[in-house]
């Protein structure tokens, strides 16, 4: 239990931030700054203390000698893995002005994806919130007029006390959500078997699979262009897309790989790849402009992604408005019964 709590809870950078950190490194590196004067600077400039605190441990690191790389490892998981491996990446290659520009770029773009998914979907979320804001006051009104005599809804809820079980009921459901999300963003392994029925919904499923394709691909894009070993480009590649489908494939593609097979072979062999993705596999190895042949699929799964992310905030505003209209339509019956049975009552009087 302390582990799960302390997975889902432990402090860790925010994209944003990481993104800012990102464009500032590579900016400096390209203008020839030492590490340790980066490092410095980064660690006395301002923001987050929990932020400031690992800065010094890389400064540290830095300034000891030892690698960038190893600084951002002796934070832990503070950073993401696809930061922490392409930073020693860059150490070890010596192209970390590049490794950094690109994964700026990565991160930018995944803030934009999100920026423009939740101002879709904010007018849907404040009528959810007015809605259930409404039931509360009903709850609470009429609990008011009759003196906690009349429960208009059925559910026992009625007045002050009413309202106080109807508000830890929806705080309730919202910390799980809360929960559920963030363990979706860490990649939880218990919550793999949801991910995998989530990947199989119509529509959901296939834009899910686009935007973790568009990220495979691009992953892969630059791991080999780094010059890093294949089985470790490939691991860091699945393990990018953070869904439960492709982090079961490591163990397969590794295995293959590690047995001589081609990139290919090995995606083959692990199932469910769309044909235009193992085309462009298949061509850019036997070619041996693999590197060239991702970073075009990696452009095409973009502009696919774009219109997955517009299919996923379609559906996230149909999902709101239905259940707002469902909770109309039940407390319209609701209230009508309610009447029906008053008006029966007084006939029989």
């Amino acid at each position: 239990m302390a582990d799960i709590v302390t997975a889902l809870f432990s402090p860790r950078i925010r994209v944003k931030e990481l993104a800012r950190l990102c464009r500032r490194l590579a900016t400096s590196l390209a203008a020839g700054v030492d590490s340790r004067t980066i490092w410095k600077r980064e660690a006395s400039s301002s923001g987050r203390a929990v932020v400031l605190s690992r800065f010094r441990v890389i400064h540290d690191a830095v300034a000891e000698g030892r690698a960038t790389a190893d600084g951002v490892e002796a934070c832990g998981d503070f950073f993401p893995e696809l930061f922490r491996q392409l930073t020693r990446v860059g150490d070890e290659t010596g192209s970390g002005a590049e490794v950094f520009r690109q994964l700026a770029d990565h991160y930018e773009a995944q803030l934009t994806r999100r920026r423009i998914f939740l101002a879709a979907i904010s007018w849907p979320m404040i009528q959810l919130v007015a809605s259930l804001a409404i039931v509360g006051m009903v709850i609470w009104v009429m609990g008011m007029i009759s003196e906690g005599k009349i429960d208009i809804l059925g559910f026992g809820l009625v007045g002050t006390k009413g309202l106080a079980r109807y508000v830890a009921f929806l705080c309730g459901v919202g910390i799980v959500a809360v929960l559920l999300i963030r363990a979706f963003e860490r990649g939880m392994m218990w919550i793999r078997p949801v991910e995998r029925l989530v990947l199989k919904l119509p529509v959901i499923g296939p834009s899910l699979e686009i935007l973790a394709l568009s990220r495979l691909a691009w992953v892969m894009h630059l791991t080999m262009n780094t010059g890093m070993d294949v089985r470790r480009a490939m691991r860091l590649t699945l393990s990018s897309t953070n869904q439960a489908r492709y982090l079961d494939q490591i163990p397969v593609v590794d295995r293959w790989i590690e047995q001589g097979s081609s990139i290919y072979e090995a995606f083959v062999e692990a199932g469910g790849y769309p044909p235009d993705f193992l085309d462009a596999l298949q061509v850019g190895e036997e070619s041996g402009k693999l590197v060239e042949s991702m970073g075009r699929l990696s452009g095409q799964y973009q502009d696919r992604a774009r219109t997955a992310l517009a299919a996923l905030m379609t559906i996230a505003g149909f999902l709101v408005w239905v259940f707002i209209a469902i909770l109309i339509i039940f407390f319209i019956f609701r209230i009508a019964f309610f009447y029906l049975g008053v008006l029966n009552s007084a006939g029989n009087i």
